[in-house]
């Protein structure tokens, strides 16, 4: 099972040991060595699997960029650190890491843990075949169900279509036009007004502040779009 995996590690020595490794499994690995560079290349190559080490330079610890990836993303974390005491390893597991590894460990079992959360991703991703996923945003179309952060959201048939289309391509501004075109068949007389409605009925549902939207902006002139988050 080959998969782009990214290495969050400060310690050249211990990154080349762990790269070392993976490629002889036929992974393809990409190391960071601090916690920015970590966060810059987890959203541009978007990893498979991330090998987090938790005490990591430049502002941004591995504790803070755990907690970024899992507010953008399902990728699985494996987590290392020097620390052992039981309140180091909850924090780890509550910010939303997959497994935690202390140090000194094994290469061998590293490698282990790693294949153990592949595989579990692999199933989810089977099962989750076809779902949509924008931020904390998550639309299954066979399911027809929304939600966000896990809260399920009850959307009217018009209101999930346009979050379907707009959770296709994630940025791609969408005119009012283009979205009522998406909608006939639902509401029986609709102008592009409805899109306006919809969008901000979609907005009290799925943001935490409707009047200050992170996700389902307005494209001024134009049209909407719907993104990870504002940032």
């Amino acid at each position: 099972m080959c998969a782009h995996i990214l290495v969050a590690e400060d310690d050249e020595k211990q990154a080349e040991v762990v790269r070392l490794y993976l490629q002889e499994e036929g992974h393809t690995v990409v190391v960071a060595g601090d916690g920015r560079s970590a966060l810059d290349e987890a959203r541009r190559q978007r990893p498979d699997l991330v090998v987090l080490d938790v005490m990591m330079p430049g502002g941004v610890d591995g504790l803070e960029v755990c907690r970024t990836l899992r507010a953008e993303s399902d990728v699985p974390v494996l987590m290392l650190t020097a620390r052992s005491t039981e309140d180091d390893l909850l924090l780890g597991l509550d910010l939303g890491a997959d497994d935690y590894m202390t140090k000194p460990y094994s290469p061998r079992e590293l490698m282990a843990r790693v294949r153990t959360l592949l595989r579990r991703t692999k199933q989810n991703g089977d099962a989750d075949a076809g779902v949509l996923r924008v931020g904390p945003l998550r639309i299954d179309p066979v399911r027809h169900e929304v939600s966000v952060d896990g809260r399920v959201v009850d959307c009217t048939p018009g209101e999930f279509q346009i979050l379907e289309v707009l959770a296709k391509q994630p940025g791609r501004v969408f005119t009012r036009q283009q979205l009522l075109d998406l909608t006939r068949g639902f509401d029986q007389f609709i102008t592009t007004r409805i899109i306006d409605v919809h969008m901000m009925n979609l907005r009290k549902k799925i943001e935490a502040d409707p009047r200050r939207p992170a996700h389902l902006l307005t494209v001024f002139g134009v049209g909407y779009k719907l993104i990870a988050d504002r940032g």
